[in-house]
């Protein structure tokens, strides 16, 4: 099998929340979605995790239409189950519901044994001032690598 550099990110995730902890979790697949996975055709810019009924779902991921399929294609926006074990799923749920923290998809990957794996993280939404921080630290960081490039 050949190596598959699949590697999907939520670049939006780290200015939009302050990451708390993470977690890989597998995800429940349909055989032409992980084709589609596979092929890099995929997104998780404006997706979230839900519970229900005590399990784990990951809303809103895109995951194009696979080409080469029948009739029997999958829906591009549906609700994917998220693979955890019972203890972290139990943390999670208890964090969520007494906090006000949300789960937010980090990154998309196939693993070494070709799995699709999600990278999620608890977090907490950032304010505005914590995002102007943010951004002003990305630029004071910015200018000294223009600096000390200039100097080499």
């Amino acid at each position: 099998m050949s190596k598959n550099n699949i590697n999907i990110k939520n670049r939006k995730a780290k200015f939009q929340y302050e990451v708390l902890e993470k977690f890989i979790a597998g995800i429940k697949l349909a055989g032409t979605e992980i084709k589609s996975i596979r092929a890099g055709k995929a997104g998780i810019a404006e997706s979230f995790c839900e519970f229900h009924h005590g399990e784990l779902f990951v809303i809103n991921m895109h995951v194009e239409e696979y080409s080469h399929a029948t009739h029997f294609n999958h829906t591009p926006k549906s609700e994917r189950k998220l693979l955890l074990n019972k203890k972290e799923l139990r943390k999670l749920e208890k964090q969520v519901t007494s906090s006000g923290l949300t789960i937010i998809p980090l990154r998309l990957f196939i693993n070494d044994r070709g799995f699709a794996k999600l990278s999620i993280a608890l977090c907490k939404g950032k304010k505005i001032h914590d995002k102007r921080e943010t951004i002003k630290d990305r630029d004071s960081k910015r200018r000294l690598d223009r600096i000390k490039k200039e100097f080499n």
